[in-house]
């Protein structure tokens, strides 16, 4: 039995090329065949092709969408540039007007320290001075009494006349003062 199938077969392969099915298997493959590919062409390869369409849209869109947002943030950047130039320059300008008015300040505490001490120093120099005339004036009257005294005690008498008393010692003290300015 087994001789006769392989005999069986080998007759068999010997009508048939193994690379060629049968008639009728060919024709129903081919029709399946076709079927198949009418299903994928009509059904499947639009929805395939629409979402290869919407997915290459929704790519072009990024790229598009990227573009601008760079175009955007360039423009951004820009701005943001020349705010921040902008800025440093009022800085600069602001620093410089803060040193010109701190040095007009500065001169004119300067000035008007200089006034106030020259203020000070006249109203000292005139203080002095009506001092001085103050002290000259009390000494006048104590120099001019102690002689009055002194000299009622070297005369043994009294000179107690206030008005010739006050002439005799004022001419007495211009006598020395114009003799201490000859003498400087």
């Amino acid at each position: 039995m087994i001789d006769n199938l392989v005999r069986l077969a080998a007759e068999h392969s010997e009508e048939q090329n193994p690379l060629l099915p049968p008639g009728p298997e060919l024709l129903v493959g081919t029709i399946a065949f076709a079927i198949v590919f009418f299903f994928f062409w009509k059904k499947l390869l639009p929805n395939i092709n629409k979402v290869l369409e919407e997915r290459r849209a929704a790519i072009e869109g990024g790229i598009e969408e990227a573009d601008a947002m760079k175009v955007e943030a360039q423009s951004v950047l820009e701005q943001y540039k020349a705010q921040l130039a902008e800025a440093r320059h009022e800085a600069a300008r602001l620093r410089q007007e803060a040193q010109e008015q701190g040095a007009t300040l500065i001169a004119e505490m300067r000035a008007e320290g200089q006034r106030q001490r020259e203020e000070i120093v006249a109203a000292g120099h005139a203080q002095l001075d009506a001092d001085r005339k103050a002290a000259s004036s009390a000494l006048r009257q104590d120099v001019g009494k102690l002689a009055t005294e002194l000299a009622g005690k070297l005369v043994g008498e009294s000179l107690e006349d206030h008005a010739r008393q006050s002439r005799v010692i004022d001419r007495f003290l211009d006598d020395l003062e114009e003799k201490a300015e000859a003498t400087r």
